[in-house]
């Protein structure tokens, strides 16, 4: 079966986002603030791309969407990130409506076999466990049964952490919220050409048979004053702690992440 993860790194387009602005120049400001670039990619770095990297299942694709009119210096930036990483495919598309283009750009690279279709979509301050794409093609061999009679079907690995980076490491609250992007996958028959970001992750179980998984740290939730989901007033901030030197070992053990390597990327920036 096909896995396929998307990141939007900062993509400039129609809708996608919970705050809202009057005018593509406006969101293009805020996208493309030059605080707000440095930290996506201090977090993509550190948490997405390590995680990615580690796969014990390395046959995935990962679907990076970026816009026309992404600066040059970030483009060029982005391109030295993922040079290291065979599974990544970088896609630059025009300014559309959110989620017609990134079904668009999950299609140009699903093979459209008789096999189904796995795909997750992370942020660029998200991370998933080292054997996240074997267990998501697992549990999916598992409801190849169930699939011959749904569209669609949600596997949601639910158990993790919400994490924070900065110049003195990592910090984190345990977390067991179901349906949390980044490890929330939907399995799609071959003949459905609807892609992962079709659906709000939240309405899932509205509208899909859905199957959860916990018990197991799967995902890092990235926290910081750049996620959209903060934007808003009266958000309340998620009460994180340091890492101790047990629990940074245990980062780098389930997802690859280092808590030594987000102090250098802090520092040095």
């Amino acid at each position: 079966m096909q896995v396929i993860g998307l990141c939007r790194f900062s993509y400039l387009g129609h809708g996608g986002f919970q705050i809202e602005h009057d005018s593509v120049e406006e969101r293009a400001g805020f996208l493309y603030d030059s605080n707000r670039m440095e930290e996506r990619f201090r977090t993509f770095e550190t948490l997405t791309l390590p995680s990615l990297r580690a796969q014990s299942d390395p046959d995935f694709t990962l679907l990076v969407v970026i816009g026309d009119s992404l600066p040059a210096a970030y483009l060029a930036r982005l391109r030295a990130l993922l040079v290291d990483v065979p599974q990544a495919v970088l896609r630059t598309c025009a300014p559309g409506k959110h989620r017609q283009v990134m079904q668009e750009a999950i299609n140009s690279v699903r093979r459209f076999d008789k096999e189904p279709c796995l795909q997750f979509r992370m942020d660029d301050d998200d991370a998933v466990a080292r054997v996240y794409v074997e267990r998501l093609r697992a549990a999916a061999q598992d409801l190849r049964k169930l699939g011959r009679s749904h569209r669609h079907i949600a596997i949601d690995f639910n158990q993790g952490y919400i994490v924070g980076t900065g110049a003195g490491g990592l910090s984190a609250a345990p977390t067991q919220r179901p349906y949390t992007t980044a490890a929330l996958a939907v399995m799609f028959k071959p003949s459905v050409k609807l892609s992962v970001m079709n659906f709000a992750h939240q309405k899932l179980p509205q509208l899909m048979p859905t199957v959860t998984f916990t018990g197991e740290d799967m995902l890092l939730r990235g926290h910081n004053d750049h996620n959209d989901s903060r934007q808003k007033s009266g958000v309340k901030p998620v009460a994180l702690t340091p890492l101790d030197p047990a629990q940074e070992v245990l980062f780098r053990k389930v997802f690859n992440v280092d808590a030594d390597h987000v102090r250098r990327v802090y520092s040095d920036s």
